[in-house]
């Protein structure tokens, strides 16, 4: 099992993710893309590392934004250094996808 941060280490780590917020228990951001096909590409391209890390996102999409939300199911739907480790993989992507 897989132990969950504190708030006060969530939001420290939170400080290093531009736009990532704690919100309802759960690691949340919510993105804005050019159009639908930006978004799904977006989509696509987390899934690979969403995958590899063996750690899924709640995801809500509609049209060209996205809305994604990390928790570990194995420490009661909390958030632990698992779901920091993906946001961060996730902003690199973010990164590229948004230039």
């Amino acid at each position: 099992m897989t132990n969950a941060l504190s708030q006060e280490n969530i939001l420290s780590k939170l400080e290093s993710l531009p736009d990532w917020v704690y919100q309802d228990e759960k690691l949340t951001k919510h993105f804005k893309f050019p159009d639908f096909r930006a978004a799904i590409a977006f989509i696509m391209e987390i899934a690979f590392a969403c995958e590899s890390a063996n750690h899924h996102p709640e995801m809500h999409q509609v049209y060209n934004r996205l809305t994604l939300s990390l928790t570990t199911h194995d420490a009661g739907n909390q958030v632990t250094q698992k779901d920091v480790d993906l946001a961060e993989a996730m902003e690199a992507i973010w990164k590229r996808h948004s230039k």
